[in-house]
């Protein structure tokens, strides 16, 4: 297989073959998440300011008290990540055109020398949070392979759509290939890892705020 045969298939069977395992493995994990149903609880509610799952999901978006002096990186390092990968993703031109393909629905990007840069520092901020969890002991403790495995397939989606943007390191079309191979990659196994919290984190913060509200307890 050459190189615009790699290219080909990767934009057209591979990412069906993708797209499919992605969609029915959201849907799956979301079935099996709220089937599971819980008891109505009989108790008489007590109201407290700010015990609700509105208030938890805000509080828990911001770094405990004390705790951005203790682990500035994580906190620092995490907020440019995840809002960095957002930019690229959602706001990235060309993305922006692969996804009007698939759904028909399309919105303004910013330039590509903004989306450049966000990239680079997202890059950066990556290595920077793997480099913290490499040296702090109590993380690389509590680190298992999954952990170290969506890393790598979080990182390499970024990096290779970089270099395919400079024309780094291969010629254009293999490092395009390999870009939009990695982020099938990506996406085929976000349901069934920690990455699936992406669709799970502000649910699951206002069902804990909701039911501990209904106690009175602010969380």
């Amino acid at each position: 297989m050459n190189e615009m045969q790699f290219l080909t298939w990767v934009r057209g069977p591979g990412l069906d073959i993708a797209l499919s395992l992605f969609v029915l493995g959201v849907l799956w994990r979301l079935i099996e998440i709220y089937s599971l149903g819980r008891k109505k609880d009989l108790s008489a509610p007590r109201h407290k300011p700010g015990a609700s799952g509105w208030h938890t999901i805000a509080r828990r978006s911001v770094p405990p008290e004390g705790m951005f002096k203790t682990s500035p990186v994580s906190y620092v390092g995490g907020y440019v990540f995840h809002i960095g990968l957002a930019i690229i993703i959602f706001l990235f031109i060309p993305h922006i055109k692969l996804i009007e393909s698939l759904v028909g629905v399309s919105w303004p990007g910013l330039p590509s020398q903004v989306v450049d840069l966000v990239t680079v520092v997202t890059l950066a901020a990556m290595i920077v949070l793997l480099a913290d969890r490499i040296m702090k002991p109590t993380k690389r403790y509590l680190s298992g392979f999954q952990d170290w495995f969506t890393w790598t397939l979080t990182f390499l989606p970024v990096l290779t759509g970089w270099l395919a943007v400079q024309h780094l390191l291969l010629p254009y079309t293999t490092m395009l290939a390999l870009h939009i191979l990695t982020a099938e990659l990506l996406l085929v196994f976000i349901p069934f890892t920690k990455l699936f919290h992406a669709f799970t984190v502000f649910g699951s913060r206002w069902f804990n705020g909701a039911v501990n509200g209904h106690k009175g307890v602010p969380v």
